[in-house]
């Protein structure tokens, strides 16, 4: 698992404020819903709906960045800016990149909401 999927001080500054419990609610909400944002992401990539595409985009950026998931903001960021590709598999590999990095903070997250 990639340690750096998440950094510990965005993390723990997030537990000061809101309370470890309360943020392992939040963790087990996102873990539920991101696979919904990337199902829609390639779901508005297919269809090629630009719009759908920026705002699913949006939300794993926003849920990654509360975490301190930041390759995972990064990487969402850059999709919700540059909105869709011309070319559709240059789309289909920063998904996949997205994907990866969702995947590397979910293993971390849930490892660290367990305290």
């Amino acid at each position: 698992v990639m340690r750096d999927a998440i950094d510990l001080a965005v993390f723990r500054e997030l537990q000061d404020t809101a309370g470890a419990e309360f943020v392992a609610e939040l963790v087990d909400t996102f873990l539920a819903e991101a696979p919904a944002m990337l199902a829609e992401l390639r779901a508005a990539r297919a269809a090629t709906d630009g719009e759908r595409f920026r705002r699913a985009a949006h939300s794993l950026k926003s849920n990654g960045m509360t975490f301190g998931a930041t390759t995972l903001g990064r990487l969402a960021r850059a999709l919700e800016l540059a909105g869709l590709d011309a070319d559709p598999a240059r789309d289909a590999e920063a998904i996949a990149a997205v994907d990866a990095a969702y995947a590397d903070a979910a293993a971390v997250l849930k490892e660290l909401a367990r305290g």
